[in-house]
């Protein structure tokens, strides 16, 4: 699945079955559900899920808590808008994906 594949699924109700729960996250804030992916990235105990959780609270306005979880997830502080970040995080996982 591709970066723009998977902006497209936004118009669906529900994120598709393949996507892993890291992008399933990501799907959630996308449709403005924030406490769905912050539930999500809760329960992933990756550098990818402390990533995830790190944008969300970023997100937030929670400037001290992003912190954590960057240094968590061995990621630099984000200084790019909070789009071309989201962007960065689905590229990376979907890589993963294959």
């Amino acid at each position: 699945m591709t970066l723009a594949e998977l902006k497209a699924t936004l118009s669906s109700a529900a994120p598709p079955p393949v996507l892993s729960p890291a992008l399933a996250a990501l799907w959630q804030d996308a449709k403005g559900d924030w406490d769905a992916a912050h539930r999500i990235a809760q329960d992933i105990e990756s550098a990818d899920g402390a990533w995830i959780h790190a944008y969300l609270h970023r997100k937030e306005g929670d400037a001290s808590n992003a912190t954590y979880w960057y240094r968590h997830a061995g990621k630099p502080v984000a200084l790019t808008s909070l789009e071309a970040e989201w962007d960065q995080i689905a590229a990376a996982l979907l890589a993963k994906m294959g």
